[in-house]
């Protein structure tokens, strides 16, 4: 956000001869001069002056200076407005006829086919969707958005838990990087979970590989798309925003891309339905273990927990496997036509099978691999500072009976020059 205004030197100036004319007026009522200042000695205002010259330039000292426009520091302190800024002119394109076509493409979501309704039945007619070049402008348009959003939060909920539980540097980055993915994870599952019920995925699960038109897309799957597409796009600007680690940025280049890869996959290849479906699962698995992360950072007393949820991710990942295979088995086999149509969105070859298959197959084992290596190196470090905390308990235990067993115990009176030995002599 905009950083704190500062005093500019000509408001400094300015107050400090206004605040010398009005002292100077006291200075001369306080002496009796009913507000004739020559009856004040030739030195008081002057020294007055003095002081209120040397106030002003502690002030200038103290106040450290804005950083240059469109500099490094500049960007990374006002990029949420710098983006609000360009939105802005996207929203405002709307208030004019000469740029509210243009403006349109940004903000609203196209492509978009009107079905006529049946004469046999009384429903409407509705407006279905399909991909194309303008879903570009829409997803940049979200994108910015959705740096919007990531600012907010980070700034009013994030960096005020970190400011309270004071967390080394270490721990904050990651703390933040669990936080804001907790936040999309929670509000994708739920809007995943409702699009889900509203066209009967859960009733009905047949409707995974036999939905009709397999090649169209409702309003709310496609923005839902949209939205990811737009999320995972913003998050690779947000390494340079949120001044990640040069250690820190490859693991994040992965995983971001994994994840924008397999959600353009799904979209260009019109799985939506499934796509939807594992997504929700995905995410759902995602939000257990960045909960897990978050109670951990906020005490490691909860490291038996982790542990457990461990357990549960795991059997996630085998479940959302399960699901993959199922339903791209049964899609893909289900169609008489084995030669790909792109226009009507039929990829049902067997090089399809072959890619997506291998590649669900692949992001989870690489998340899972990942989680296991986490939790291994956890166990790793944990047994680590367990172990010298061990030897020192017991080297203080075979202390303490060592000298109860000299100064009570028999070897004492047996000893050559113990003073009984001594006396007897």
């Amino acid at each position: 956000m905009l950083s704190r205004a500062r005093p500019s030197p000509l408001i400094c100036f300015w107050t400090a001869t206004a605040a010398r004319a009005a002292l100077g007026c006291a200075v001369s009522r306080w002496s009796g001069g009913g507000g004739n200042v020559r009856s004040i000695p030739g030195r008081q205002l002057p020294l007055l002056g003095e002081y209120l010259g040397s106030a002003t330039m502690a002030i200038r000292k103290k106040s450290t200076k804005s950083p240059p426009v469109l500099s490094h520091e500049f960007i990374l302190q006002n990029h949420a407005d710098i983006v609000s800024c360009v939105g802005m002119f996207f929203v405002l394109g709307l208030m004019f006829e000469a740029t509210a076509e243009a403006s349109i493409v940004f903000i609203t979501l196209q492509h978009s086919v009107t079905i006529p309704a049946a004469k046999e039945q009384a429903t409407e007619s509705r407006s279905l969707y399909n991909y194309g070049v303008k879903d570009l402008a829409t997803i940049f348009f979200y994108m910015l958005v959705a740096i919007i959003i990531h600012a907010t939060i980070q700034e009013y909920v994030l960096d005020k838990i970190t400011r309270q539980m004071q967390f080394p540097k270490t721990k904050q980055s990651k703390f933040n990087e669990s936080g804001q993915l907790s936040v999309f994870y929670l509000v994708s599952c739920i809007w995943g979970t409702l699009i889900l019920i509203s066209e009967n995925y859960v009733s009905d699960t047949t409707v995974l590989w036999r939905a009709h038109p397999h090649n169209m897309m409702t309003f709310q799957m496609k923005f839902f798309y949209i939205s990811q597409l737009a999320y995972w796009l913003h998050a690779f600007p947000e390494l340079y925003f949120q001044k990640t680690k040069k250690q820190d940025v490859p693991r994040q280049l992965i995983y971001f891309g994994l994840h924008l890869f397999h959600i353009a996959g799904a979209y260009l290849l019109y799985l939506n339905h499934l796509g939807l479906v594992l997504l929700v699962l995905h995410y759902f698995v995602e939000l257990l273990s960045h909960m897990c992360d978050l109670f951990y950072f906020s005490d490691e007393k909860y490291e038996k927990g982790f542990s457990l949820w461990t357990i549960v991710i795991v059997l996630g990942r085998l479940l959302i496997l399960i699901v993959s295979v199922l339903t791209v088995g049964f899609h893909l086999a289900g169609s008489e036509t084995q030669k790909p149509d792109i226009i009507a969105g039929n990829f049902n070859v067997l090089a399809a099978k072959i890619a997506v298959l291998s590649s669900s197959c692949t992001i989870q084992a690489f998340i899972t691999w990942n989680l296991i290596t986490v939790q291994l190196q956890r166990w790793r470090e944990q047994s680590t500072f367990e172990a010298p905390c061990v030897k020192k308990k017991r080297t203080t235990t075979k202390g303490r009976s060592s000298r109860k067993g000299t100064e009570n115990g028999v070897e004492t009176s047996n000893r050559a020059d113990s003073p009984r030995n001594k006396k007897e002599k």
